[in-house]
C-alpha cells in the first residue's frame, strides 16, 4: 500500500517535455462517440424456441453491456497513453537543472593506455565511446556538444555521435589534466564529462584545483583487468662512439607497468631483418630489470633495430623501435700559429684533424667542427669570435689555451664574455719570470677521468704550470693546482661546452704537454666533443627534436618531410648551421620508422615510440578520485559505470529526471491486446438453425 501511494505521489509531480501533445487527450471523445453509436444500433437475434425468449434477453443484454464498457475503457486508455507518450513525461530529478541551450563538453581519453581490456573483454576506448554516445540522448535537442579530442566548435547531437565513432588511439594524445583545462575554456558555462582511465602519471590533485567552482564536472573512471604489462623503458650502448665490425654491448631496460608479475616473457632483438638475440625475462609488478645483448654493425649507415616483447593482451607497447649508426669521424680544428696537435690527432682514424691560423680560418670549417682548439693564438678577430660563438651555441666544444702576449688578452676577454664564461682575470707576469706550481692529482671519482688512469703512473710526479688566468667559478672543475686554483675547467655555453686552461702549453709556463697525462686529457676532450647526429629513438609526445646534419644544398622552397609508408608529414623546421630543429606534427600518431627526406632524397631514418608513461597502467579508482576531490568541491562528482546502469542513465536520474514514456508504450500495447481479446472472447451469439428445433 505504501509503495502504491509513493508511485501515485511521483505521477502527481510528473512533468512533460512536450506538453502541447496533451491536446491529444481530446481524442478520447472519438471512442466515446463510437460507444454511444454502438448502443443505439438494433441487434437482431435468431432463436429456435419461444420458451427461451426471456432468458436470451437477460443474458445477452448483460454481456453486451459489459463488453461495450470494457472495450470503451481500453480505447480511452489507448488514446490517453498515446497522448502522454508523445508529451514525453518524466519525474523531475531532485537535482534538476535547466539544460535549454546548454553546452556539453565530453573529454574522451584516446591515449594508448585506453587499449587495455576491461572485464567484458572490451577495450576501454570502446567502452568509453559507448558511454559518450549515450550522453547525447540525455540532453534536449537544442543542446550543443564539444568533443575532445576534436574540434573546439560546438556541434549537434548527431554530429557529436558521428565524431565519437571516429575517435581513434593517438600517440600524441594530451594528458587528461591538461585537456580538462582546455575543455573548460572551450565549453565555458556548462557541464563537462571526463571519460578516462585516470592514470596516476597524467592526473593529479593539481588538475582538480584548476577547475572553477562554478563549472559542473563529472569524472567517469574506466578500469581494465588487473594484469602485467612488460614494455621497453629505454636502450643504450656501453660506448657512445659506435664503430663497425666491433661487438657492442646493448643494454635494455624492461619495466612492468601492470599490477601482476610477468613471468617468462619472451623478448627478441632484431637488427634489420635479422634476429640478433632472444631471451626470457620475469619482471615483478611495478619494477624494472636491465638485461644486455651483443650486437655488431656491419654497415656505416643507419641500421633499423627493434625489440619485440611477447605480452598479451596489452600489445600497443610490445614493439620498441630504435636506430643504430656508426659514429662519424670527430672533426677537430686547431687555431694556432703552428701545427702542434697534428701528431696527436692526425694519425688516429677516429679523428679528422685540420689546422688553420686564427687570421685565415674559414668560418664554414669552424662552424662544422666538433672540437675547436684555440691554442695560444695571438689575437682573435671579431669575425673569428663570432664564428666560434655560433659553433659553440650549436653544440661544438671549444678548448682555449691562452697566449702569453698581452696584446691579445683583450680579444680573449671579449670571447669569454660572448660565451658567458667567467669572470676571468689575467695574472700579471712576474719580472723574474713565471713561477711553476705543481698540478694536484686528479680525483678518480671525476667522470672526466673515467678509464683514463690505466697505464699512467702518478707516482712519477704531476706536471707543473704557471697560471696566467684565474676564474672564480665554473660548471665543472677537471684539474686544479696544489693551492686550490683551477688549471682546467669546463663551462656550459648554449648547446656546447667551453674548456679553459689556466696556462699555455709552451715552456716556461707549463710542462703539461710533455707529461703522460697530456695525451689522455686531449683525447678525452675530443671524445666528449662528439655528438650523435640523432638519438636512437624519440617519443611521439616530444614537441621538438634536434638533428645534426651535414650541409645540404637546397633551394628556397625546399622543406624536410617525414615519410612513413604512404603518409607524408611536413613538420615545422628551422635550420641553424648544421643543426636542424623539427616540430613533431600533431597528426603523426603511429609508432615506427619515419624517413626524413629533402627534395625527394632520403637524409636519415628516425624511430618514434609511444610515450612510456602510457605503459604504466596504475590508475585512480573511484574512491581515490573522491578523496582527491575532497568535500569542498560539490561541483565535481565521480560517476562509475556499474552493472545495469550507464553513466547517462545515472545522470538522467539525478540531474534530468526519470523518463516515463516507456511505461506508456507498454500501456498502449496492453490496451490493444486487451481490446483484441475482448472482441474475440465476447463474440455475438450465432443463430440457431430451425431444423434442429424441429
Amino acid at each position: 500500500m505504501l509503495c502504491l501511494s509513493s508511485q501515485i505521489h511521483l505521477f502527481l509531480y510528473m512533468a512533460f517535455t512536450h506538453p502541447w501533445f496533451l491536446l491529444g487527450l481530446l481524442g478520447i471523445a472519438i471512442p466515446i462517440a463510437i460507444h454511444l453509436f454502438e448502443l443505439r444500433k438494433t441487434q437482431r437475434i435468431l432463436f429456435s424456441n419461444v420458451e427461451f425468449i426471456k432468458e436470451v434477453k437477460l443474458v445477452t443484454a448483460r454481456q453486451r453491456k459489459l463488453r461495450h464498457w470494457l472495450v470503451l475503457l481500453c480505447r480511452v486508455s489507448l488514446v490517453t497513453c498515446l497522448a502522454l507518450l508523445f508529451a514525453q513525461p518524466f519525474i523531475p530529478a531532485p537535482e534538476a537543472e535547466s539544460m535549454l541551450g546548454s553546452t556539453v563538453g565530453v573529454l574522451l581519453d584516446n591515449s594508448p593506455s585506453m587499449l587495455q581490456v576491461a572485464d567484458n573483454d572490451q577495450s576501454l576506448l570502446e567502452r568509453g565511446a559507448e558511454q559518450a554516445s549515450e550522453l547525447s540522448l540525455v540532453f534536449p535537442q537544442t543542446a550543443r556538444f564539444v568533443l575532445r579530442p576534436g574540434k573546439t566548435e560546438a556541434v549537434s547531437a548527431a554530429a557529436y555521435r558521428s565524431a565519437v565513432d571516429q575517435v581513434q588511439i593517438s600517440g600524441q594524445s594530451t594528458p587528461v589534466g591538461k585537456l580538462l583545462a582546455q575543455e573548460q575554456a572551450a565549453v565555458g558555462k556548462g557541464v563537462t564529462f571526463v571519460i578516462s582511465d585516470f592514470q596516476r602519471n597524467s592526473f593529479s590533485a593539481q588538475s582538480i584545483e584548476k577547475i572553477p567552482s562554478t563549472e559542473d564536472v563529472f569524472l567517469i573512471p574506466l578500469h581494465g583487468k588487473k594484469q602485467a604489462n612488460v614494455f621497453v623503458d629505454s636502450v643504450w650502448l656501453d660506448d657512445a662512439f659506435v664503430r663497425t665490425g666491433v661487438d657492442l654491448q646493448l643494454y635494455v631496460r624492461l619495466k612492468n607497468g601492470g599490477e601482476q608479475v610477468a613471468e617468462g616473457r619472451q623478448v627478441k632483438l632484431f637488427v634489420g631483418a635479422q634476429q640478433a638475440a632472444t631471451f626470457q625475462v620475469t619482471v615483478p609488478a611495478g619494477e624494472a630489470i636491465v638485461t644486455k645483448a651483443r650486437v655488431r654493425l656491419q654497415n656505416p649507415g643507419v641500421q633499423l633495430a627493434r625489440i619485440e616483447v611477447e605480452d598479451f593482451p596489452i600489445e600497443f607497447d610490445n614493439q620498441y623501435y630504435f636506430t643504430l649508426q656508426a659514429a662519424n669521424r670527430i672533426r677537430i680544428l686547431e687555431l694556432s700559429a703552428e701545427n702542434e696537435l697534428g701528431r696527436l690527432y692526425g694519425n688516429e682514424p677516429l679523428f679528422s684533424y685540420q689546422h688553420a691560423t686564427a687570421g685565415l680560418a674559414d668560418y664554414r670549417i669552424i662552424e662544422g667542427a666538433n672540437l675547436l682548439v684555440v691554442r695560444e693564438a695571438a689575437v682573435l678577430s671579431g669575425s673569428i669570435r663570432e664564428s666560434i660563438r655560433r659553433a659553440v651555441q650549436q653544440g661544438a666544444t671549444l678548448v682555449v689555451v691562452p697566449a702569453v702576449a698581452a696584446i691579445g688578452r683583450d680579444s680573449y676577454s671579449r670571447l669569454f664574455r660572448e660565451l658567458g664564461v667567467g669572470p676571468v682575470q689575467w695574472q700579471p707576469i712576474p719580472p723574474a719570470g713565471p713561477v711553476l706550481q705543481e698540478i694536484a692529482v686528479p680525483s678518480t671519482s671525476n667522470p672526466f677521468f673515467r678509464d683514463v688512469f690505466s697505464g699512467i703512473n702518478m707516482r712519477a710526479g704531476m706536471p707543473k704550470a704557471a697560471p696566467v688566468l684565474r676564474w672564480a667559478r665554473s660548471g665543472s672543475d677537471v684539474l686544479q693546482m696544489r693551492d686550490g686554483e683551477n688549471f682546467l675547467s669546463g663551462f656550459a655555453s648554449g648547446a656546447g661546452m667551453v674548456y679553459v686552461f689556466a696556462a699555455p702549453f709552451t715552456a716556461p709556463y707549463s710542462d703539461f704537454a710533455q707529461h703522460p697525462l697530456f695525451v689522455p686529457v686531449l683525447y678525452r676532450l675530443a671524445m666528449m666533443s662528439y655528438q650523435q647526429e640523432q638519438q636512437p629513438a624519440y617519443r611521439l609526445t616530444q614537441p621538438t627534436i634536434r638533428l645534426r646534419l651535414p650541409q645540404q644544398p637546397q633551394g628556397a622552397e625546399a622543406a624536410y618531410q617525414l615519410i612513413q609508408d604512404s603518409l607524408r608529414y611536413i613538420p615545422g623546421q628551422q635550420k641553424q648551421g648544421n643543426t636542424l630543429r623539427l616540430d613533431i606534427p600533431p597528426t603523426m600518431q603511429q609508432a615506427g620508422y619515419y624517413t626524413l627526406q629533402l627534395d625527394g632524397k632520403p637524409v636519415t631514418t628516425l624511430a618514434f615510440n609511444f610515450d612510456k608513461r602510457e605503459s604504466d597502467l596504475r590508475s585512480y579508482a573511484g574512491a581515490e578520485l573522491r578523496q582527491l576531490i575532497g568535500p569542498n568541491r560539490p561541483n565535481i562528482q565521480v560517476y562509475e559505470p556499474s552493472q545495469g546502469q550507464t553513466v547517462a542513465a545515472r545522470y538522467k536520474a539525478t540531474r534530468v529526471g526519470t523518463p516515463l514514456w516507456r511505461y506508456f508504450v507498454w500501456g498502449a500495447l496492453g490496451c490493444l491486446l486487451l481490446e483484441g481479446l475482448l472482441l474475440r472472447w465476447y463474440q455475438r451469439p450465432k443463430p440457431v438453425q430451425l431444423a434442429a428445433a424441429a
